[in-house]
């Protein structure tokens, strides 16, 4: 701005000098520019020089031939562009993007993050919604990103036709602290990801496992399908009583845990956010873990598959319910976020 001004201060002093002067000072001058053409290539305008040549353009015939250091289509592309702008400017008044996130949201997406390490953004996208606040994904990734892990091949077709109607079972091992290893069996219904049954034992047998299905469905309760592996744990006994419960078994193809999918990553989340953790004793020990782990799970923890909801259903509390509070859940592992009346 300042050399727009010195130059019309020098214009009104121009006025009152002498043609000869004048002429004498328009020499130096143009010396003075042809020497700045030759050392710099490119010189430097700023917004408020070109606001100066483009006013120029209009109050004066013969600006082209005074301009040195621009072309004359130079200028007139400066004023189609300060009339494009300013055209832009008024049809375009909402400031463009998404909404900016609360500073109260943004920490407490952080919040969550160092509280519980082991969750994804889908787990605190679900918990969020719960408390009232809709975020996107992308949005609770930016203050952390986790690295995406690519999602097993499923049988996608069959298992959403039957979904109603099936479960899965499923063994995995936990070794305690005397280096003995003990059997866990799920029992997994897919409808909901609810675990209907489950138990431990050291020596699992199939008698064991065959009343372990009896006592998950002990009344008219068994479903159509019973999903399971080609172990031979499962041998005639067991067999016998899921035909006599009127289960038809769908076995999966030999070394294909990938077809079994939903009990599958159920063990990997229980290995992941709690027995990882957790150093089991003995068999007492392990139930009681369990127990309390799958407590958090049914009635607290979210589902990408559920639409964010957890396997008991949970419902939305708006903003307006109160403060948000985080509750510890399996020894302060994880929390569950509810909102209280101050």
């Amino acid at each position: 701005m300042l050399p727009v001004v010195r130059a019309l201060l020098t214009y009104v002093v121009s006025i009152f000098r002498s043609r000869e002067a004048l002429q004498l000072e328009n020499i130096a001058l143009r010396q003075q520019l042809a020497v700045y053409q030759r050392a710099v290539h490119r010189p430097h305008l700023g917004p408020t020089d070109r606001l100066f040549w483009v006013w120029l353009s209009r109050v004066w015939s013969g600006w082209q031939d005074a301009l040195a250091f621009a072309q004359p289509r130079t200028v007139m592309a400066w004023q189609r562009r300060r009339f494009r702008d300013h055209w832009a400017r008024l049809s375009c008044g909402r400031k463009l993007g998404r909404p900016a996130i609360a500073q109260e949201i943004r920490d407490l997406i952080r919040t969550m993050w160092q509280a519980n390490p082991t969750w994804g953004a889908p787990r605190i996208v679900g918990e969020l919604r719960k408390l009232g606040i809709e975020v996107a994904k992308s949005t609770v990734e930016t203050y952390r990103v986790r690295p995406r892990t690519p999602s097993s091949p499923t049988w996608k077709a069959f298992l959403k036709t039957h979904m109603q109607d099936m479960v899965s079972l499923d063994f995995f091992i936990v070794p305690t602290v005397t280096h003995k290893v003990l059997f866990v069996l799920l029992i997994l219904a897919h409808e909901r990801r609810r675990i209907v049954h489950f138990n431990v034992t050291a020596h699992p047998t199939a008698q064991w496992t065959a009343q372990q299905v009896t006592d998950a469905f002990p009344w008219d309760e068994a479903p159509r399908y019973l999903l399971r592996d080609r172990d031979r744990i499962y041998g005639a006994s067991f067999l016998q009583r899921v035909q006599h419960m009127g289960m038809e078994e769908v076995l999966i193809a030999p070394r294909s845990p990938w077809q079994n999918p939903y009990v599958e990553r159920l063990i990997g989340s229980i290995r992941r956010e709690c027995l990882d953790h957790v150093i089991v004793l003995n068999e007492r020990h392990l139930m009681r873990v369990l127990q309390t782990y799958l407590a958090y799970y049914h009635r607290w923890r979210t589902h990408l598959a559920l639409k964010m909801d957890s396997p008991e259903r949970r419902p939305v509390q708006p903003p307006g319910h109160g403060q948000v509070i985080a509750v510890p859940e399996v020894g302060g592992l994880h929390h569950h976020y509810e909102r209280q009346v101050a």
